[in-house]
């Protein structure tokens, strides 16, 4: 990426003297200084409510709330920007439409094998609740989304198939799912298609029409934006018949003792005071990932998680989570460590080499505990203020410990 040195200028945590090697993107991106700058001042100059009061500063956060959903609606090519639903987070927004939805017992709801919690435990909660029938759809042995076997997961399902939510890009692994595809299968049988976009929207480009997907949700902390914010989008006839799970406030046009008109969409899933300056802050690094351009974005981590995988898959005892080629994994590298815990792993990285990744489960415990994996993989994940330089000193540090550790 021809202008990386002047793009990592623009982030104060990379411009430090002791700046990391930040390799955990797939849980935060590091913000640059106009996303700051939008934030504060939100707080030094206009710090009121929006869509409520009428004097100058209101009116100054109404019309930046609007900019920003109108930019993010342009970001995923949404027919409109009323379609665009500010939330807390993703997982937020996938509840809104797991409990907004009415079901009936015995409603079929089919999810993959490798789900963030965020897009499981609503199904589960719903299973035992309210007597949905979640069903798993399993990956092939390297990760890779199984058509077949999804559609006879459909097929079986046959006319009680209501809903298909899966994720665009694996938290676990990297591995993009087919979704145009799944979604077409899935309108096939009658049901609709939800997309869990929290990896996919910071790292490529999005288009829900081309999809044509019923619903996403993705949030903005974990592209370049401020924490607290979410987004949820929707079909607008699925989205006017939708129960909100945060009445009050202005969700209303008026209200009475005995009786109430709700507000339209999007206002009536946005109770209560929102979150201004994130939102605000969320309309920045959308004009900041425009600029630098998604698919550059996308082959740019490509590439350097091509150089992390070269550099440690042959190492023993480090197996790589997916297959093997990392055009199939996009920025993300999941490493199994045999015989040594990821936590202590990632604690020695930290210390001794100033690099920063994740270790755990990643929240898609059901994966690991299927396989009996207790101590889970170390995550290293890329974005584009990446460098070669960096991943290459990441190579060369893993094969120092290597040889020392295992």
């Amino acid at each position: 990426m021809p202008e990386l040195k002047s793009l990592r200028e623009n982030f104060p945590t990379l411009s430090a003297d002791d700046a990391p090697i930040y390799l955990d993107n797939a849980c935060m991106t590091l913000r640059p200084q106009s996303v700051i700058d939008a934030v504060g001042t939100y707080y030094s100059k206009h710090p009121s409510c929006g869509g409520r009061s009428i004097h100058r500063y209101a009116n100054q956060v109404s019309q930046k709330m609007a900019d920003s959903r109108r930019k993010m609606a342009s970001f995923i090519n949404s027919p409109s920007a009323e379609q665009v639903i500010f939330t807390q987070n993703t997982t937020n927004s996938l509840n809104q439409v797991a409990k907004g939805l009415s079901w009936q017992e015995r409603d079929i709801v089919l999810t993959s094998d490798r789900e963030h919690n965020s897009n499981l435990i609503p199904w589960l909660q719903l299973e035992r609740e309210q007597g949905i029938d979640h069903r798993v759809v399993t990956s092939l042995p390297n990760n890779l989304f199984d058509m077949e076997a999804f559609e006879a997961a459909c097929a079986d399902a046959g006319g009680r198939l209501r809903l298909v939510s899966m994720p665009q890009v694996g938290n676990l692994d990297g591995v993009e799912y087919p979704i145009k595809e799944i979604a077409s299968v899935a309108h096939d049988h009658g049901a609709m298609m939800m997309v869990d976009a929290a990896q996919s929207a910071p790292h490529m480009p999005l288009d829900v029409q081309r999809m044509d997907i019923d619903f996403m949700a993705f949030s903005v902390h974990k592209m370049l934006g401020p924490s607290g914010v979410g987004i949820l989008w929707g079909k607008e006839e699925l989205l006017q018949d939708m129960r909100t799970l945060s009445a009050g406030g202005e969700t209303v046009k008026w209200s009475e003792y005995e009786d109430l008109e709700w507000a339209g969409i999007p206002h009536r899933f946005e109770g209560g005071l929102s979150n201004y300056a994130g939102i605000i802050g969320a309309g920045a690094a959308i004009d900041y990932l425009e600029k630098v351009g998604m698919q550059r974005i996308h082959e740019h981590e490509t590439k350097l998680n091509g150089i992390l995988t070269n550099g440690v898959k042959d190492l023993q005892g480090i197996s790589i989570i997916g297959p093997e080629d990392a055009k199939l994994r996009g920025g993300i590298c999941s490493m199994l460590l045999d015989g040594f815990e990821a936590h202590e792993l990632a604690i020695v990285l930290d210390e001794s080499a100033n690099i920063m990744v994740r270790s755990g489960m990643h929240c898609v415990h059901s994966w690991f505990r299927s396989r009996g994996i207790e101590d889970g993989s170390l995550r290293a994940s890329c974005y584009f203020y990446n460098t070669e330089d960096e991943i290459n000193t990441m190579v060369e540090t893993m094969q120092e410990l290597h040889s020392v550790l295992f």
